[in-house]
């Protein structure tokens, strides 16, 4: 199937590793112009090179850094049609365990870095006659699961991409959000848990996931592209799970 993505140019916020730079990949894959941003500017410099993708480094929850950054990637890529609020995280423990200055600055790296950069994109979706957005979200966000500070964060990620829906249609710009359940690809978590205790991975996966294993990088990756492109004109709003029907969003309780 063409998605229709040859030509058009995408921002990813978290683009240099993991699942931004899945979807990067895959996009550039489908014939688009990308850039990445990261904070690491050691890593964003290799990644992009990897990818053949613009690279620009930004720390996201710096408001005025992270407009500086979409207006530069627009401003190289010659527009902007698409953007991909990936970056995300989390900081502390669990709700005892925790700070408000925590719950604050993972609240900031989620839903306050995605709300800003959809609102800096607007301006050069308008330019374009319109824009997709993805908020990366997580299968915490629908699930309940530790930590608190962080699920409930994606929650609201997915409550933010069906307003944004909403309030931006008169702009022709759709929104949605992916949540991806526990992704494995080499250099992640769950690669690293697979080397360290092979038995437990295993174990997670045979209990929580029925088809016997974790999702994969390609297949988030490609459901990104396709909630991007125009084929999936019709899906606004939306929170897109792509998680394997996964049982619990934690293997806490196995450990």
């Amino acid at each position: 199937m063409d998605l229709g993505l040859t030509g058009k140019t995408a921002f990813i916020s978290g683009g240099s590793a993991g699942i931004g730079m899945g979807i990067a990949r895959a996009l550039l894959a489908e014939g688009a112009s990308v850039a990445i941003c990261g904070r690491d500017q050691v890593r964003l410099a290799k990644s992009a090179e990897e990818l053949g993708a613009y690279g620009v480094a930004a720390d996201v929850t710096d408001p005025d850094r992270l407009r500086e950054a979409i207006d530069d990637a627009a401003g190289r890529l010659g527009g902007l049609d698409l953007l991909v609020a990936n970056a995300g995280g989390s900081q502390g423990g669990d709700l005892l365990d925790s700070t408000p200055e925590d719950w604050a600055a993972t609240y900031a790296v989620n839903v306050l870095h995605a709300a800003h950069a959809v609102r800096c994109a607007v301006p050069h979706f308008d330019g374009r006659g319109g824009g997709s957005v993805v908020i990366v979200s997580s299968v915490t966000g629908w699930k309940p699961g530790p930590k608190s500070s962080y699920a409930s964060a994606k929650a609201a990620e997915i409550h933010l991409a069906a307003t944004l829906a909403q309030e931006l249609a008169g702009h022709g710009v759709r929104v949605n959000a992916l949540s991806p359940g526990s992704t494995y690809f080499e250099g992640g978590g769950w690669a690293e848990l697979g080397r360290a205790q092979p038995d437990r991975l295993a174990t997670f996966a045979r209990e929580d996931f029925p088809a016997g294993r974790l999702v994969t990088l390609e297949e988030v990756a490609d459901a990104a592209c396709f909630l991007l492109s125009p084929r999936a004109s019709g899906i606004n709003g939306a929170n897109i799970c792509v998680d394997g029907a996964q049982d619990h969003p934690s293997a806490r309780r196995l450990f």
